[in-house]
C-alpha cells in the first residue's frame, strides 16, 4: 500500500517500545507531535531541530522532503534505498508515488538506531542461514549493473535498510561458531549484530583488504571503533565486515548523524570539523570531545579519506537520555564527487593540512594538539606494515603508500 499519509514513531531501546509521536502527511507538508507520555521521560532524540514541546512541528522541504533529520536518519541511503526502488518497480508501482511516510512503513522495526515506525508495509524478513558470499557479491553487481536480479527480494530483506553507497548486509554472527544468520531482531545466543559490505562496482578489487588495514590504523592512531574482521567467501575473496554499535545484544541505541542533528545536507555540505566539534560538545558536554574530533580529521586528512561528509559522523543515546559521539566508521583511502574533503578543516577543503588542523585546534583551545596529530601521523606511516598484515595487493599498497606516507 502506498500514499502513507500517518504513521506512529516509536523508540525501542530493551525490547519494550515507547510511542514517541506521530508523523502525518497533509497538502505535501509531514508535521510531527510529540506523545504527552513521551514528552514527561525528558529525553530529546534530536536536540537542534526538535524541541521537546506539545506543539505540532514542521521543518522545510529541504534538505530531507519535509521530514526532520532525526527521521530522514531512518532512511536507506545509496543501496538501501535502489533495493527498495528495484523492489516496488518490479511489483509495477511508480516510484514517483512514494512519499517520505511510506519510505518509513517500509524501514518499520529494521532501520538502524532505535526508532520503529507502525503501520509496518512489507512482512518481516525469514530467517536462513547465509552459504555463500560469493553468490550475494554476484548478484548485487547485477543490480548495480541496472540488471534484474533473481535474488532482488532476498537483497532487499538482507540490505533493504542499510544506508551508505556501498552493498552491504544485515546480519547475526556468531565468532564461536563462524556462522552467520539473517532474520534476527531478537538475536539467538552467541551470536551479535554485524554489517557485511561488498565492493562496488568503481571500487578498487581490494577494497576489503584496504579498509581492514584503515581499521586497524585507526585503533591505533587513538580512534574508537566497532570490533571489525575479514569475511571468507568460498572462492577466498574477503569482505569487510563491522560489529553493529546501535545494538548491543537485544537492545538498541538512538543513532543520529551529524547531517540529521543538524539537517545538512550532506551531497551539498558546508559543515566543518569545527562545527561537528560544536555538535559533540553540546551533547557530550566536554571537553574531550574536542580532542576527539581532532584526532579523527588528522586521521581522515592524511590518510586520504576524503569521502567525510556528514552521514559517516553519528551519536548514540542511550535510554537515559545520555549522548556519545558513535564509534568512527567508514574509514578508507577514498575521494568525494568533487575531489575534495567533504568536510572542511577551518575552512579548507581542497588540501587541508597542518596549519589547518592546528587552526581548528587552537579555536576550541585543545590542550597540546602537536601531539594528538604527530601520533596519528606516526601511525599512518607504517601503511606498509598495516596493508601487508591485512594482506593489500601490492598496487594499492604502492599508490596509496605515495599519497599517504
Amino acid at each position: 500500500m502506498i500514499g502513507t499519509t500517518k504513521i506512529s514513531v516509536s523508540i525501542c531501546f530493551d525490547l519494550v517500545e515507547i510511542k514517541v509521536g506521530e508523523l502525518v502527511s497533509d497538502n505535501k507538508r509531514i508535521y510531527f507531535k510529540y506523545d504527552a507520555d513521551f514528552i514527561e521521560l525528558g529525553i530529546n532524540i534530536s536536540p537542534f531541530k526538535l524541541p521537546i514541546n506539545s506543539k505540532i512541528q514542521v521543518t522545510d522541504q529541504l534538505p530531507f522532503d519535509g521530514l526532520f533529520g532525526v527521521f530522514a536518519d531512518s532512511l536507506p541511503e545509496g543501496w538501501g534505498r535502489l533495493l527498495l526502488d528495484r523492489k516496488l518497480i518490479s511489483k509495477g508501482i511508480p516510484i514517483v508515488d512514494i512519499n517520505p511516510l511510506d519510505r518509513l512503513s517500509f524501514v518499520g522495526e529494521h532501520g538502524m538506531g532505535a526508532l520503529i515506525y507502525r503501520p509496518i508495509t512489507e512482512e518481516q524478513i525469514i530467517t536462513e542461514s547465509i552459504q555463500d558470499l560469493d553468490r550475494l557479491a554476484h548478484e548485487m553487481n547485477v543490480v548495480l549493473s541496472g540488471t534484474s536480479s533473481d535474488l532482488l527480494d532476498e537483497l532487499y530483506e538482507l540490505g533493504g535498510s542499510s544506508g551508505g553507497a556501498r552493498p552491504k548486509i544485515l546480519i547475526a554472527y556468531n565468532p564461536e561458531t563462524d556462522h552467520i544468520l539473517t532474520g534476527h531482531s531478537i538475536l539467538p545466543q552467541g551470536y551479535s549484530h554485524w554489517i557485511i559490505k561488498f565492493p562496488s562496482s568503481f571500487d578498487r578489487i581490494d577494497i576489503a583488504e584496504i579498509e581492514f588495514a584503515y581499521y586497524k590504523m585507526a585503533l591505533d592512531a587513538g580512534l574508537t571503533m566497532s570490533e571489525s574482521r575479514l569475511f571468507k567467501g568460498k572462492s577466498g575473496k574477503n569482505y569487510f565486515g563491522t560489529k553493529r554499535f546501535d545494538r548491543i545484544d537485544n537492545s538498541r541505541l538512538h543513532l543520529h548523524s551529524a547531517a540529521g542533528l543538524m539537517h545538512d545536507n550532506f551531497r551539498l555540505s558546508t559543515l566543518d570539523y569545527g562545527h561537528l566539534m560544536d555538535c559533540a560538545f553540546k551533547l557530550e558536554r566536554h571537553v574531550g570531545a574536542y580532542e576527539n574530533i581532532l584526532r579523527l580529521a588528522t586521521f581522515n586528512v592524511f590518510s586520504h579519506n576524503r569521502d567525510d561528509h556528514s552521514k559517516n559522523f553519528s551519536f548514540l543515546m542511550d535510554k537515559q537520555g545520555t549522548w556519545k559521539f558513535a564509534p568512527v566508521y567508514d574509514l578508507t583511502f577514498s575521494s568525494s564527487g568533487h575531489g575534495m574533503h567533504s568536510t572542511s578543516v577551518a575552512g579548507e577543503s581542497a588540501r587541508p593540512g597542518l596549519k589547518q588542523l592546528l587552526q581548528l585546534a587552537s579555536y576550541y583551545r585543545v590542550q597540546n594538539p602537536e601531539k594528538i596529530i604527530e601520533d596519528v601521523r606516526d601511525v599512518l606511516s607504517l601503511w606498509n606494515k598495516y596493508a601487508d598484515l591485512a594482506g593489500v595487493g601490492s598496487d594499492s599498497k604502492k599508490m596509496i603508500g605515495k599519497v599517504i606516507i
